[in-house]
């Protein structure tokens, strides 16, 4: 377990904080900056997980649980039709993301937009985004990180033509949000709508073929 360096601002404010109050002589006061400070390093945790070895198995981009799952028509980078896994990231969950596959990044696109409740069934379309589409050899997958209605910065340590392992870490959204992952038609979903999943770790769909 570790703590992501996005976290170290916030801890340290809410220490701070919590120090004058204490040396103001309001040690009472000093108790909500120092919780606080406590739900930082929780939020901005980074669990070890297990990558699973098989090529043929893609990942969950994401802790939390799935909101819905819908099939779609067709996707920009996809070019096919698909399944679009919505995963829904409450304040509690994991909010570091993780590549799905292996595989180089080919688009990369922020939409500005709105900050609606990160459950809201439109949010994936109104709400402030980050896409990237990634590709290798046998598939191509497209994950975007939506900003929530707390969640009012998405951070990416990607670019295009970076490439990355299934499970490594790309980026985080902060304080609440949802992760969308388009996959193929010749995927076979492996989730199901309410299902708790673990970034890097679950295993949300498998190719076919």
């Amino acid at each position: 377990m570790s703590i992501i360096s996005e976290g170290y601002y916030f801890i340290a404010v809410a220490l701070a904080v919590a120090l004058l109050l204490g040396i103001a002589g309001n040690p009472y006061a000093a108790i909500v900056p120092t919780v606080l400070a406590f739900y930082f390093a929780y939020f901005f945790r980074n669990p070890t997980r297990h990558i699973p070895a098989d090529e043929s198995a893609i990942v969950s981009p994401a802790d939390g649980t799935v909101q819905d799952v819908v099939h779609i028509d067709d996707d920009d980078f996809v070019k096919r039709a698909g399944t679009k896994v919505i995963i829904f990231l409450s304040v509690f969950d994991v909010h570091v993301n993780r590549s799905p596959i292996a595989g180089e990044i080919k688009i990369q696109k922020y939409i500005c937009g709105r900050f609606r409740p990160a459950y809201k069934d439109s949010v994936g379309f109104e709400n402030e985004r980050h896409l990237i589409g990634i590709e290798n050899d046998r598939l191509r997958v497209t994950v975007t990180q939506v900003a929530g209605i707390l969640a009012r910065r998405i951070v990416s340590w990607v670019t295009l033509d970076d490439k990355l392992e299934k499970g490594e870490l790309y980026g985080l959204i902060r304080f609440g949000s949802c992760t969308e992952i388009v996959m193929p038609d010749d995927v076979e979903v492996l989730v199901k709508k309410g299902q708790k999943v673990y970034g890097g770790e679950t295993i949300i769909g498998r190719i076919k073929n």
